[in-house]
């Protein structure tokens, strides 16, 4: 799957990140229901099913309440069942991404992001800040009032989702990602909206070159405001692993100092975030099965947390189990983009990443 010429090192990491975020977001996707699937019924829908702890995707409900209570999508994405990914907006956006900068180039502005929305992209595909987003500029509105008009969701965790492509094109360069998210993420965010999708942005940029993943969340808390919600809250996370406290422990006093943000919210979901890719110390499975584990936004975060696992290990050190399910295929409802191979969008991200293209 290495494109030819291609650097073997950048190439596996790109398609590792890749595959990591869809890998992740179909082994959170059935339980995407914060105020429903809690941490506690997470866990134990995983023991009445003999899959704790979790190294695989989802096994199938065991009980009619328990598929009563799933996504409907869960008969696509439980083991035995997985031929291909589903359609999901957090791998729509990763598309999207992809053809803005092939498209306008790295000097794109936020109205081409709206415009490529409206060519692109089904209204009904779109949710919270982004459908607010889309109906103001097909209202004829044009950005920054796209994000504050009528939009109750500005810091919700929508443009953390869409920021994964100027991570992995950036690769080793987290303020050259962030600033890229940041003109992305003002469409239909702002305040900790817009720093999540920086400090995911930079996060996966940081983690080509970073030792660790503790680095690597270092380096991403650099490109976001220090006194930001966003930022202390990683830090805190952070802080609570540094002490020895167990995942359990650091995610209920989390979930006590977030209260009231709601399980969209960017900030209570870098919590899970921070804590998974802390506590997963760089293991891919042990890393998204935490962060899914961990509740609130399942899927995004498991996307995110994949995304950052795989640009760490590279596609290679991902495990058979967790790839092949997958056949190479991703169904996006991005016009255009239905049915493509995963190899050929790491290709062509890939190409955007080499020097020629960035500047270097």
């Amino acid at each position: 799957m290495t494109p030819v010429g291609a650097d073997p090192d950048l190439a596996d990491r790109v398609l590792g990140g890749w595959l990591g975020r869809i890998a992740g977001n179909m082994l959170g996707k059935p339980v995407e229901q914060g105020e429903v699937w809690t941490r506690e019924r997470i866990d134990g829908y995983l023991r009445r099913t003999g899959a704790l702890p979790l190294t695989d995707y989802l096994p199938e409900p065991p009980t009619e309440e328990d598929r009563l209570r799933l996504r409907p999508e869960w008969r696509a994405c439980v083991r035995g069942r997985i031929h291909g990914s589903c359609r999901d907006d957090d791998v729509d956006y990763a598309i999207l991404g992809l053809h803005l900068l092939e498209t306008h180039g790295f000097g794109f502005s936020t109205e081409q992001v709206g415009d490529l929305w409206l060519l692109r992209l089904p209204y009904l595909q779109t949710f919270t800040a982004e459908r607010a987003a889309y109906r103001n500029l097909a209202n004829g509105l044009k950005p920054p009032l796209t994000a504050t008009y009528d939009n109750p969701y500005q810091e919700w965790i929508g443009a953390l989702i869409r920021a994964d492509v100027h991570g992995w094109t950036s690769p080793g360069d987290p303020r050259r990602a962030a600033a890229l998210a940041r003109r992305d993420a003002v469409l239909s965010h702002t305040g900790n909206g817009v720093y999540g999708a920086m400090w995911a942005a930079a996060l996966i940029a940081a983690a080509f070159t970073a030792p660790t993943v503790h680095r690597a969340l270092d380096e991403a808390l650099a490109v976001v405001p220090a006194s930001s919600r966003l930022a202390r809250t990683v830090r805190r996370v952070a802080a609570l692993h540094d002490t020895g406290l167990a995942w359990e422990d650091t995610l209920t006093t989390m979930a006590g100092e977030t209260a009231g943000l709601g399980w969209i919210h960017t900030v209570p979901n870098a919590a899970v975030l921070t804590a998974g890719l802390l506590y997963g110390d760089g293991d891919f499975t042990r890393t998204v099965a935490l962060t899914v584990r961990g509740g609130l936004d399942t899927d995004s975060n498991g996307a995110t947390a994949g995304s950052v696992a795989g640009v760490l290990n590279g596609a290679r050190a991902i495990p058979a189990r967790w790839k092949e399910p997958l056949e190479d295929t991703v169904r996006s409802a991005v016009f255009g983009f239905d049915g493509v191979r995963i190899s050929e969008l790491a290709e062509r991200t890939v190409r955007l990443a080499g020097p020629e293209y960035r500047g270097g």
